[in-house]
């Protein structure tokens, strides 16, 4: 008899996944897609799972099933991937390069830093400051601002 029992993890299909039929599926990620990313819900803190489910009339199962098999991933994961592709935009964006971390994470959704920060790192492989710095060694003119000149003597001035 072996020392150790050990057996092959096997992936297991959750159950509820199959109660869901592809027809009801693709129209629920239809759904899911108008609310999340063209209403811009993922914007919101405190737009769950739940308050999608509410929204479509279903429930979280069927919900956690869709985006599970459709998008491959878990809805937290699904919200924060729009809330991610926002963020790079916004950081590169003249019009917000001013902005701090936290407002951007703000801006996009995120409850706080820390979270905005670990998604962008999961998805990116960097940080979102590092991403901005990145943008800028490459785009330099993007960094520079337009100084003001004296206009007597045509020298720039801060």
């Amino acid at each position: 008899m072996a020392k150790y029992n050990i057996t092959e993890l096997k992936e297991k299909e959750a159950a509820y996944r199959s109660l869901v039929s592809p027809k009801l599926m693709d129209e629920l990620k239809e759904k899911i897609l108008d609310i999340i990313l063209i209403q811009k819900k993922y914007k919101d803190k405190d737009y769950s799972a739940k308050k999608l489910a509410e929204d479509l009339g279903t429930n979280t199962r069927y919900i956690s099933a869709v985006v599970n098999v459709r998008f491959h991933m878990n809805y937290t994961s699904f919200v924060n991937k729009f809330r991610i592709e926002e963020a790079m935009t916004l950081l590169v964006d003249k019009r917000y390069r001013d902005l701090n971390m936290e407002d951007i994470s703000d801006m996009v959704g995120f409850a706080n830093r820390q979270s905005f920060y670990a998604s962008f790192f999961k998805i990116n492989g960097i940080t979102p400051r590092e991403y901005k710095l990145r943008h800028y060694q490459q785009h330099p003119t993007d960094a520079k601002r337009p100084l003001k000149r004296n206009k007597k003597r045509n020298i720039p001035q801060d």
